[in-house]
């Protein structure tokens, strides 16, 4: 790896150690985290705002700038970190996070959140908003791209496949759907609750071009996303990343504990996560 590329890579791993630090401050605030979901994610958010969207943080609401839809939304506590380190806003303002009157609820609220491009809530929406999203950037020729970020467990809203189905037959070449396949839902493990692999098979039966990942190697992510931008220059089918996860990816003992899908982490157990998140790097 060439030093300058290599350097990058550390920088944003260690972007990666600061947002899972933050995570637990906002957990702290709130009283309960959506721990399990919001720290298998934190990769493909950080190598996306910091390494591949086109945003302008002086023009939030900037005409030709890419989306990103958190569909995913209980994970903002993941995104809020971020979207204050590029400078939308102050990170103080995090300390509200929850709070009566904050901006900053559990789930995002674009109107509220200067950066975020999507309200979510009820999930199964986000695809099929990202690809509105994808088509209007087609119609005006601007050029810019549309990311949903899914959950595995929400790709059982029937909607998501309905959605699947037209990016493809529209050849949205400038949709990029990353699912994140953390094993994890609220209701328990997806393969007990509605398991719908062989995913990649699947999409590639929707018209989808496939890549599947480690969801916490740097380096795999940036590669699927240069890749994704040869796709779209060449006017190709939408791209689906199944980033393989684990979910509480950072604090050992919690990881790939369903029961930490949402909890909260006190006491001498915050320490604890802290400590096993500053020794575990994401991989390169």
């Amino acid at each position: 790896m060439h030093p300058t590329q290599n350097n990058r890579v550390n920088d944003l791993a260690d972007r990666c150690i600061a947002v899972r630090e933050a995570i637990m401050r906002e957990a702290a605030i709130c009283g309960s985290g959506h721990y399990g979901p919001s720290f298998s994610c934190v990769e493909m958010l950080v190598t996306l705002y910091h390494d591949f969207m086109r945003l302008d943080v002086s023009q939030p609401k900037w005409r030709e700038r890419d989306r990103l839809v958190l569909s995913k939304g209980h994970a903002c506590s993941a995104l809020y970190p971020i979207l204050a380190d590029l400078g939308f806003f102050p990170i103080e303002d995090l300390d509200t996070f929850t709070r009566l009157g904050s901006p900053f609820g559990d789930h995002p609220d674009m109107r509220k959140v200067p950066g975020c491009d999507f309200s979510a809530g009820a999930l199964g929406h986000g695809l099929s908003v990202a690809a509105g999203m994808a088509q209007a950037g087609l119609f005006d020729g601007s050029g810019r791209r549309a990311i949903a970020i899914l959950g595995d467990g929400e790709l059982n809203e029937g909607q998501i496949w309905e959605a699947a189905a037209f990016a493809s037959a529209n050849r949205l070449s400038n949709l990029l759907a990353i699912v994140d396949v953390n094993k994890v839902c609220v209701d328990g493990t997806t393969s007990d609750v509605l398991s719908f692999e062989p995913l990649d098979a699947k999409w590639a039966s929707f018209g989808w071009h496939v890549e599947r990942l480690d969801g916490h190697s740097i380096t795999a992510l940036t590669k699927a996303y240069a890749g994704f931008e040869k796709r779209r220059a060449a006017d190709g089918p939408p791209t689906v990343i199944l980033a393989d996860t684990v979910s509480g990816k950072g604090v050992e003992f919690i990881e790939g504990m369903a029961e930490w899908h949402i909890g909260f982490l006190g006491g001498v157990d915050v320490e604890r996560a802290l400590e096993s998140i500053r020794r575990t790097q994401s991989r390169i």
